[in-house]
């Protein structure tokens, strides 16, 4: 697959690139426009992945829409970036616990069943990283 750009050049990260087309136009949106702001780097990718993770969620190597839009974990709902307060990686955190059950399920994270809602988190997140380096390898 051909490598899509921003209209700003900028290559479009390889999970999005293996997204649908709505989670694609997300990111580029709100990555021309940091870009416009910022300027190109680390800001304008950090603010393009803060705005697709209100829409969708990281399963696996890709990304999904979310059920219901909003922040993803907490530190998307502060809007500010502290080193006390990392995020869950592309993980809805604030879903339900039965819907990350069903994540770690198609996921086939082993003990999904006695996790609680922060150790399913982790667990996806882990599983999603590995799905990723998988797909890129």
């Amino acid at each position: 697959m051909a490598k899509r750009t921003t209209d700003k050049g900028s290559d479009i990260p390889s999970t999005i690139q293996r997204s649908g087309k709505k989670a694609q136009e997300t990111w580029s949106k709100a990555h021309d426009s940091a870009v416009d702001s910022y300027g190109e780097g680390e800001r304008a990718h950090r603010t393009a992945f803060s705005a697709l993770k209100h829409t969708h969620e990281k399963v696996g190597d890709r990304w999904e829409p979310k059920a219901k839009n909003g922040p993803s974990d907490e530190q998307a709902a502060t809007g500010h970036r502290g080193p006390d307060k990392p995020t869950a990686g592309g993980v809805d955190a604030n879903a339900s616990k039965k819907h990350l059950q069903d994540v770690a399920r198609r996921l086939d994270v082993e003990g999904r069943s006695t996790m609680d809602k922060e150790e399913l988190v982790d667990a996806i997140q882990q599983a999603d990283d590995r799905a990723t380096a998988k797909a890129r390898a």
